[in-house]
């Protein structure tokens, strides 16, 4: 059986960064965020059509990744949250196997800026992280809240992941 711990927040929080560090710590494979990938080649001015397709292939790619323990950069729920940030309603489509942990990254880092982000604005981030965490409480998904300075962010995470 597969365990699957999902990275969750809002961007410029470290999630890229963090999945890779795990993965390397624990021994087990990651897997990048598509919709990076998506919006590198095709932009960020993204439909509901293209975030229902971006979380599909990203759940299809979870679902490839070999090993007892899978670390994810995101999952389909927070292309929910990108959904209803963007577009407002709720993204229609099917659910997707939920993850065994979701590792919410705190918006308590400072934020760079990689070309791809949307959310500059304090209160758009803080909107934006209230809209992440709602889709962890409806689906009522174990998680645990990832703050601080770095190396606080990778102990809680690996013992986090150490309870599982």
């Amino acid at each position: 059986m597969t365990i699957v711990v999902a990275l969750h927040g809002i961007e410029s929080t470290g999630k890229s960064t963090l999945a890779a560090e795990l993965a390397a710590a624990l021994g087990t494979v990651w897997v990048p965020e598509y919709g990076r990938e998506y919006c590198l080649e095709h932009g960020t001015d993204c439909s509901a059509e293209d975030l229902q397709m971006i979380a599909r292939v990203q759940q299809e790619r979870i679902a490839a990744a070999a090993g007892a323990l899978v670390i994810t950069d995101t999952d389909w729920l927070m292309t929910r949250a990108w959904h209803r940030m963007m577009l407002g309603p709720d993204m229609a489509g099917p659910d997707y196997p939920l993850a065994d942990l979701y590792l919410h990254m705190a918006p308590d880092v400072q934020w760079v800026d990689d070309g791809l982000r949307l959310h500059t604005e304090a209160q758009e981030r803080f909107r934006f992280d209230a809209l992440c965490r709602d889709e962890l409480e409806r689906f009522e998904v174990r998680w645990v809240e990832i703050a601080g300075n770095w190396p606080a962010r990778r102990a809680a995470a690996l013992a986090a992941i150490a309870a599982l």
